[in-house]
């Protein structure tokens, strides 16, 4: 049986990027959230 997740570079950073992040006002507060919580990958 395949396994569920296939994983795929492009398709992982159109949705949980870092420019799709700050497209939105949501995603850039996930930024802000995450710098202040001294994060060193903020997004993938």
């Amino acid at each position: 049986m395949k396994r569920t997740y296939q994983p795929k570079k492009k398709q992982r950073s159109k949705v949980h990027g870092f420019r799709a992040r700050m497209r939105t006002k949501g995603g850039k507060n996930v930024i802000k959230r995450r710098r202040n919580r001294g994060r060193a990958k903020l997004s993938a």
